[in-house]
């Protein structure tokens, strides 16, 4: 199975990039933010891949990182949702923004990528909360301040915000660090919700 690809972009079609590599032009498939993010044709590009085997066909699916292919096969967890859908939702929203929706149980983020409706967008907020793993990398920088937080005298939001994330995969002093750092920047009285985005947006560096 083809993992990789990294070549000169040949061409773009409407929903895919034509990578030439070695002389062989590679027809794969892509969300809008990927080809959007992507180089001009003859300049270099490196892809992750999915390779998808059907009995009539070969298809290539292509991503800027290791983290938004694993977010378009987890897509497919859930009952509804297909490549076409899966690439609908990772053009609407970034990785980040789709584990902030989850997290949040904030289907009207999800909606509005198109064709995706309230029923799919429950099932994806629903069904993911428990299964999104930790794709984002911590800053070893942050670990530190996971002693920063005494759980036992911590304010509801912030112990909330940090089971939030431990739930989404992350680890707890990852969680508890990320918190932290949010915390701070967020100031007294904020409420789980705040802690949670900023939470996420620390994790995401």
């Amino acid at each position: 199975m083809i993992g990789k690809l990294k070549g000169l972009i040949d061409s773009y079609g409407e929903d895919y990039v034509i990578l030439d590599v070695g002389g062989v032009g590679y027809q794969v498939h892509c969300s809008a933010r990927t080809l959007q993010a992507l180089p001009s044709p003859g300049e270099a590009a490196v892809l992750s891949i999915e390779t998808y085997v059907r009995e009539d066909q070969i298809k290539l699916f292509g991503f800027r990182s290791d983290v938004e292919r694993e977010w378009f096969r987890l897509l497919q967890t859930v009952q509804g949702v297909g490549a076409k859908v899966a690439l609908a939702v990772l053009s609407t929203l970034t990785p980040a923004e789709l584990a902030n929706a989850i997290a949040l149980r904030d289907k009207a983020a999800v909606t509005r990528t198109p064709g995706v409706g309230p029923k799919v967008a429950e099932r994806i907020v629903t069904e993911l909360k428990d299964k999104a793993p930790a794709f984002a990398t911590v800053d070893p920088a942050l670990v530190h301040l996971s002693g920063a937080i005494d759980h036992d005298r911590a304010p509801r939001p912030v112990t909330d915000a940090i089971s939030a994330l431990v739930n989404l995969g992350y680890g707890p002093p990852q969680a508890a660090a990320a918190i932290a750092a949010a915390s701070r920047s967020a100031g007294e009285g904020a409420q789980t919700a705040q802690l949670i985005k900023l939470g996420l947006k620390e994790l995401a560096k």
